[in-house]
């Protein structure tokens, strides 16, 4: 690794500040260069470690309070192709696939939807299974009851300890 970067990473784990040069307040607040803090950021782009940056939207705060994580129970050679199907869909954030366990959990693909209602989920999840030609798949809708911590993914080694946030995570 390059110099700085594991200060430069822990500072960007709690996102760039709404400045015009948000890089140099990086490095101000480090003590280091402008230039250092942007050396990082290409060597992680160089090594394939960065493929992009983007906005973490909040998005309980925008309205969308209905959260389910939808399971469906394809069947195995299918998988893959209705993976892509429905991560091609709007509403969807999250898809994937995990092991299942049956008789009792027959479920291996994962997918979370959010909407402002339970009734839009619903609705959503019906418009992505007739899509995704699914309406005679097995699938239950496992709605948020309550929201302990929610939080950008963080990889690496922390140098300073976590603070709070606005959502309630680290």
């Amino acid at each position: 690794m390059i110099e700085h970067a594991d200060r430069v990473l822990d500072r960007l784990r709690r996102g760039l500040p709404l400045v015009a040069r948000p890089y140099a307040a990086i490095a101000d607040e480090l003590g280091i260069g402008e230039e250092a803090v942007l050396a990082v950021l290409r060597h992680l782009d160089e090594v394939g470690a960065v493929g992009r940056f983007g906005v973490i939207v909040d998005h309980q705060t925008l309205g969308y309070t209905a959260n389910a994580m939808v399971v469906w129970d394809v069947p195995a050679e299918a998988i893959d192709e209705v993976g892509r199907r429905i991560a091609r869909c709007g509403g969807v954030s999250l898809c994937y696939r995990r092991t299942p366990r049956p008789p009792l959990w027959p479920y291996a693909l994962y997918t979370m939807i959010h909407g402002r209602s339970r009734d839009e989920v619903t609705a959503r999840v019906d418009a992505i299974a007739a899509r995704c030609g699914l309406n005679g798949v097995e699938r239950q809708l496992l709605f948020t009851v309550r929201r302990f911590k929610q939080t950008a993914a963080c990889y690496g080694r922390r140098t300073t300890a976590p603070t709070k946030n606005a959502r309630g995570g680290e």
